[in-house]
């Protein structure tokens, strides 16, 4: 597994008092950051915070999902502020500013959102559970289109929008954590700039 930055996200080792769904999420990160996702277990997980297996299960629905609820959050972040988009914006410029708004993350998240994403893009396992995940997020951003464009949410060109929105995403991903050298918005705004110009 790639050697990851995790210094702007300290994790804490041990029981955080009173765990709740987030500690548990962190400290699946790390274990999943230092052995691996698929050498980690539930069980592990659970017994390094300090929870019992029901719990944990009571929090998320599988070992995958620890890795989606942020993701899965990113979308109900992305259909407020698409709702906030003024009138007088473009559809392709609306799309974009709210991508990037919504991805602006603290210097003490980028740690652990870059090993997120590389696990997410990396673990076969991941990219097995990811379509639904997927799917979601482009029908955030489809429904934005069909709503501009006068079409029905289940029309060509929404859902073109919405899927090739995320593909642009997907790469500038992929290159912000493999190259680890600028910030994760200028990748996406470059990305979604070449998008809306058509890559002309």
């Amino acid at each position: 597994m790639a050697s990851l930055d995790r210094s702007a996200a300290p994790m804490r080792r041990g029981r955080p008092p009173g765990t709740s769904a987030r500690e548990v999420e962190v400290i699946a990160l790390r274990l999943f950051a230092d052995q691996g996702f698929d050498g980690t277990t539930v069980e592990q997980i659970a017994a390094e915070a300090g929870v019992s297996r029901r719990t944990f299960f009571r929090y998320f629905d599988s070992k995958a999902e620890v890795l989606w609820h942020q993701f899965d959050a990113e979308v109900g972040r992305l259909r407020s502020a698409f709702g906030a988009v003024a009138a007088d914006v473009g559809l392709m410029d609306g799309i974009r500013q709210v991508v990037v708004g919504v991805n602006r993350y603290g210097a003490e998240d980028v740690g652990e959102l870059r090993i997120r994403m590389h696990l997410i893009s990396t673990v076969p396992a991941l990219q097995a559970s990811a379509a639904p995940h997927y799917d979601s997020w482009e029908r955030a951003v489809g429904d934005f289109a069909a709503a501009r464009l006068g079409l029905p949410a289940d029309s060509l060109y929404p859902l073109a929008i919405g899927r090739a929105t995320l593909a642009v995403c997907r790469a500038a991903f992929d290159r912000w954590v493999a190259c680890a050298d600028g910030d994760l918005t200028s990748y996406l705004d470059l990305a979604l700039s070449g998008l809306a110009r058509g890559f002309a």
